[in-house]
């Protein structure tokens, strides 16, 4: 998408001073009014920096001296990732005599906004700024790092030092998606060096071409740092970071989530993580309440632009789910095994309400019925290490059989706490399903609802915790029931098998027909009478 909203030299002053202006150059130099004499009162300056697209610009400072207030309230300067018109791309807020400190855009335009008051004036600041030279420091929501000149080569003979600094209490994640850097043992050549991260990581140094792991840091600060030495070099890499709250882990059983600042507009030019990790065994079910994003490009019709995008696992590798802007909510989405990721993306244009979303951790199953019975069917490896006797039917006394590689449960509807209902206008069997996954002192039991309506034979499951969390949502909660992964020769066999112990069908069918042959023969008879 083009850039819109570009400010010209004459709109962007208070008062008849000649500052601020748009900075193409691959790098330059501007300072305050009247630098380094005192700045004018009642002054404010724009500058907007803007380099060749897929570039970074570094902004560097080498004088600095604003009146002095805690919160910068009076005479300050403020430093944007992108537009100025957007405070959720605000770098940073400065004052005072201490300058602030490098800083590097996360792509091709960022901006710088001078303001003095009425009253008080000091010498002001000159800075300058390069396009495409590494290192700095990183304060956004989220932002992109890339080797020098990447994709191709990087320079032999190069440092580059990041600091990503998150707001507040926040942590921070990085996240790699593509690394090739010359390999050797213990990387003592070209490396890259990820410090504040816990673990075997922090300080640790990856070289070669596997990609490092998902890294998550200890405090609100983490250190990239990459060098090259004088021969042989490679493609380089790109990461994502994402701090606050643009990147989350939920191991919650369920909760609720949304974009930056919902319900206000969502900030411009972010990546943002939310992954949902269970135990094994669960899957994730997600609920989406409220989506207005960007829409799709007007010519392909794809979202192009701002998109929210569910992965099918704990990375961007993972099968994709779906993919979605606009605002049609989309329906809920369940994933394969135990985690789930979610990922927002925004363009530097054209910001909306964004999302709210819900999940809860199901158990996958197969639920069926007949006239007389209900059959249940879980996979007991999806429940592992879990005994039979933890899956039981209204009482323990209707616990599951192993099948095979199956927990298997076949009940009359007149036991294991089953009754009639009526719903919607209709006779239903209903009883509930529990799933202990206690261990030691806590008690964790899961309950599911489970109906059948005998005349059509269709069998219904939720959870049963689930329903009144989700309020207005709950109808939704119906469809969780599915096959278990692996398990469908076994689902059809088992089918097949209670399908032959089912003959409710057959002597109702044997009694119709039985009733056919009598009255034949009574018509008979009265007319041989």
């Amino acid at each position: 998408m083009s850039f819109s909203g570009t400010l010209s030299p004459g709109s962007m002053c208070k008062v008849r001073v000649k500052c601020g202006g748009v900075l193409s150059a691959p790098s330059g130099n501007f300072s305050s009014p009247n630098f380094p004499r005192l700045y004018p009162y009642d002054t404010e300056c724009s500058w907007l920096i803007v380099v060749a697209e897929g570039s970074s610009v570094l902004l560097t400072f080498h004088a600095f001296d604003l009146e002095f207030h805690d919160t910068c309230s009076f005479d300050f300067l403020e430093i944007y990732n992108g537009a100025s018109g957007d405070r959720g791309n605000l770098l940073g807020r400065f004052c005072g005599q201490v300058p602030p400190p490098p800083f590097s855009s996360s792509w091709h335009v960022l901006s710088v906004i001078f303001h003095s008051d009425k009253h008080v004036a000091s010498r002001g600041f000159s800075a300058g700024y390069q396009k495409d030279v590494c290192g700095g420091v990183l304060t956004g929501l989220s932002g992109v790092l890339t080797s020098p000149e990447y994709p191709n080569n990087y320079p032999n003979n190069v440092e580059c030092r990041w600091v990503i600094r998150a707001t507040g209490p926040a942590t921070i994640k990085l996240v790699f998606t593509d690394f090739q850097v010359e390999g050797s043992e213990e990387c003592p050549y070209d490396y890259v060096a990820v410090l504040g991260a816990p673990g075997p990581a922090q300080g640790h140094h990856y070289c070669g071409s596997a990609q490092p792991p998902a890294l998550m840091s200890q405090g609100h600060e983490l250190q990239v740092v990459f060098k090259s030495d004088f021969n042989i070099g490679g493609r380089g890499f790109k990461a994502y970071y994402f701090s606050g709250e643009c990147q989350e882990v939920y191991t919650a059983m369920r909760g609720n989530f949304s974009s930056p600042q919902y319900p206000s507009s969502y900030p411009n030019n972010i990546r943002c993580h939310w992954t949902i990790r269970l135990p094994p065994g669960y899957r994730v079910k997600v609920f989406f309440l409220d989506l207005d994003l960007e829409g799709p490009n007007s010519l392909t019709r794809t979202c192009d632009f701002d998109h929210l995008a569910v992965f099918d696992g704990a990375s961007e590798e993972a099968p994709l789910l779906g993919s979605w802007c606009g605002h049609h909510l989309p329906a809920p989405v369940t994933s394969s095994h135990h985690q789930l990721l979610l990922l927002l993306h925004t363009d530097r244009s054209a910001t909306r309400r964004g999302f709210s979303a819900a999940y809860i951790g199901v158990v996958p199953m197969n639920v069926s019925c007949s006239r007389t019975d209900f059959q249940i069917l879980i996979s007991a490896q999806t429940l592992a290490p879990l005994e039979r006797t933890k899956v039981y039917l209204g009482s323990r006394s209707c616990a599951a059989q192993e099948v095979g590689s199956n927990f298997r449960i076949q009940a009359r509807f007149d036991t294991c706490g089953t009754e009639s209902q009526r719903r919607n206008n209709t006779s239903v069997i209903v009883s509930v399903l529990y799933i202990d996954f206690s261990a030691g002192d806590r008690e964790d039991i899961h309950e599911y609802e489970v109906l059948c309506e005998p005349r059509r034979k269709e069998a219904a499951v939720h959870l049963r915790s689930g329903s009144a969390w989700l309020r207005p949502y709950a109808a939704t909660a119906e469809h969780l029931q599915e096959a278990p992964p692996g398990a469908k020769a076994e689902v059809l066999a088992g089918a097949l098998a209670m399908g032959a112990q089912d003959t409710s069908d057959v002597v109702f069918l044997g009694l119709c027909i039985l009733a056919g042959v009598l009255m034949v023969i009574a018509i008979v008879v009265l007319m041989l009478l």
